[in-house]
């Protein structure tokens, strides 16, 4: 089977990608959000002109062949589309095999564990405690992430003393029993953010996301080395030689790459296997109800190095009014604080036909 065609279906957030094999096999898939219209601009330029004509599954050597072809745009654009590629094969092989994206990785269908993650850092403490309550009682969340500092913020808060407030706010609203997390978004210098980092593990927070200016491996690795509290990164991060320096460094302890960001499917599962050979387990990123949390689903139960739970957004058509409409039906339904993976075909889900048809369409075939 080779590939025949390839269509995007695009608006300034999301691109959906349909690849259609010479036998008219379908598979959807999707470029990572945001920007998505300049992302399949890049499919169609930059990713469609070597893969079309390929074999639909040999996923690995197309991905290294546009890697190669345009090794002077080394960049997240070009990984990013890629992944539209990858993840509609993907999606076609599971429908021309009949299973779901998991098994075809080597995993079962079921549930996963998810924490409710809130993108926000203009909610007070307060608000933001009030948020989480009502989600555990409505969903039973029983894990909670939260944002501290301000993003990228060279060492200022979003308004000052708010993370010293908000910090023991929800542990004390959450009450011992709940799993918090927190995302510092690169706000950190390494003495700052070993500061906070104690304050963090003296309200008993497990996870402390992206301290530091996430492309400073040395200021990142100061902090894993000076806390006791597993410190996490890499959803930026889209070469795979910086995944193995990652690795081999241990510059964190949690990993997180995004599979859109990264590329697909196929190249994430390399950073699974450089990490399972490591000893490091892998918590992707997942910020949107897009394809992406989706895609973090089926691969959360395939790899023997999952991490402990599934990044879940939190934030409604308030905060991302571009969610709205996607799907046929909802694929993301929490219960007693679970996601699950169906055993429907593919990645199992129908994009919304009215939303495509709203949507701003562009073709390349053979």
């Amino acid at each position: 089977m080779k590939i025949e065609k390839i269509e995007t279906f695009t608006n300034e957030f999301i691109s959906f990608v349909r690849v259609t094999s010479d036998d008219g096999s379908e598979g959807w898939g999707q470029v990572a959000p945001y920007c998505a219209d300049i992302t399949a601009e890049v499919l169609h330029r930059q990713v469609a002109p070597y893969v079309l004509g390929m074999d639909c599954f040999d996923i690995d050597e197309m991905l290294d062949l546009v890697r190669d072809r345009e090794h002077k745009f080394p960049g997240a654009y070009l990984r990013r589309a890629m992944g539209g590629v990858d993840t509609a094969l993907w999606d076609m092989r599971g429908k021309l095999e009949a299973r779901p994206v998991c098994e075809l990785i080597g995993g079962t269908t079921g549930k996963i564990r998810a924490y409710a993650s809130s993108m926000k850092r203009d909610v007070t403490p307060a608000a933001e405690a009030d948020r989480f309550l009502k989600l555990r009682d409505k969903h039973g969340f029983d894990a909670f992430k939260f944002r501290i500092g301000a993003e990228v913020g060279r060492n200022r808060d979003e308004w000052p003393g708010r993370t010293e407030e908000i910090v023991p706010l929800i542990r004390k609203s959450l009450g011992g029993e709940a799993t918090l997390l927190v995302d510092a978004n690169s706000c950190y210098s390494p003495d700052k953010a070993i500061e906070v980092g104690k304050m963090l593990e003296d309200h008993g927070i497990s996870h402390y996301e992206e301290p530091c200016p996430y492309w400073e491996f040395d200021q990142t690795r100061q902090v894993t080395e000076a806390l006791d509290i597993d410190v996490t990164g890499g959803e930026q991060d889209c070469m795979l030689a910086n995944w193995k320096g990652m690795i081999d460094g241990r510059i964190v302890d949690v990993l997180q790459p995004d599979i859109c960001y990264l590329g697909g499917i196929a190249r994430t599962l390399r950073v699974a296997k450089m990490a399972e050979a490591a000893g490091m387990p892998i918590t992707p990123h997942a910020a949107n109800l897009s394809m992406v949390t989706i895609f973090t689903m089926h691969l959360l139960r395939a790899i023997p190095n999952a991490g402990k739970y599934l990044e879940f957004s939190i934030e409604g058509l308030d905060y991302y009014p571009w969610q709205q409409g996607l799907f046929v039906n909802d694929p993301y339904v929490i219960s007693d604080g679970h996601a699950t993976v169906t055993d429907a075909p593919g990645w199992g889900i129908e994009i919304s036909p009215d939303w495509l048809s709203k949507s701003q369409y562009k073709v390349s075939a053979r």
